[in-house]
């Protein structure tokens, strides 16, 4: 049987400001990436969501995004290589200690937002996020965007990488995500999403906005919490996944 991981940003919420809704889409999933602190959370949440995740037996892992609590982390930075390494090495520890208070360890690490985007592309940075993962700890898996330099990185270092595709997302030609500003960025339609998983998963294309059809390959699907209907929105693909015979299962089983 075939296994994929499903994975959900979380942990995104800061002092009294809530972001999503964790603690009902956390059943759902098999791994969990919570945010460390820079483009959101904060060390009471930071707890809180690895507490949960382990009480769930999600795996956890790691978020770390520019520092840039105002733009959620979505806004381009200029950064040299070491700073971005520095960044990265920051956060992984932040969180490292909450989950070896909970008992538990990282599984993987996932970049957010325009870092995570920009990664995706840029060598240099790529380098460097991965080394930052390297240096921490090398069992750590790498989970990037299907086809990234990201990964091209991580792998001449010799770590696990694992290939994201999202469920709700637009992707460019170039197997890129459409940016959030532009249309055909997000997906909204249910049965559209759903449907476009499935094809990834087991047929291993997704139609771009221009409607040409591109090759993908899938490890672990992503999908968002912070939407009203989140919950209902993961509980439909999980329930997909699982009736095409594929079994739902952390990234560290599926690679």
């Amino acid at each position: 049987m075939k296994k994929v991981d499903l994975n959900c940003d979380l942990g995104e919420s800061f002092g009294a400001y809530t972001i999503g809704l964790d603690a009902r889409v956390i059943p759902h999933i098999s791994s969990a990436n919570v945010a460390c602190g820079y483009h959101a959370g904060d060390p009471a949440v930071m707890r809180k969501t690895v507490a949960m995740a382990a009480r769930a037996g999600v795996a956890v892992g790691a978020h770390p995004g520019f520092p840039d609590l105002v733009g959620f982390g979505r806004r381009n930075m200029t950064v040299s290589p070491d700073e971005a390494y520095e960044y990265m090495l920051y956060q992984l520890g932040a969180l490292s200690a909450f989950a070896k208070a909970a008992g538990v360890r990282l599984q993987h690490v996932k970049p957010h937002g325009a870092l995570y985007n920009m990664a995706g592309k840029d060598a240099a940075l790529a380098a460097a996020i991965a080394r930052a993962i390297y240096d921490f700890d090398p069992s750590l898996i790498l989970l990037g965007l299907s086809g990234s330099a990201m990964l091209t990185e991580g792998e001449k270092l010799g770590l696990r990488c694992a290939k994201e595709v999202f469920a709700d997302r637009g992707y460019n030609e170039d197997g890129s995500l459409v940016n959030r500003k532009l249309p055909g960025a997000m997906i909204t339609d249910e049965d559209l999403a759903i449907g476009r998983v499935l094809r990834m998963l087991e047929h291993g294309e997704v139609e771009a906005v221009t409607g040409k059809v591109i090759p993908i390959e899938a490890d672990s699907v992503c999908v968002h919490g912070d939407n009203e209907r989140a919950v209902e929105f993961v509980t439909k693909i999980r329930a997909a996944i699982e009736a095409h015979g594929m079994q739902v299962a952390p990234m560290g089983e599926t690679l």
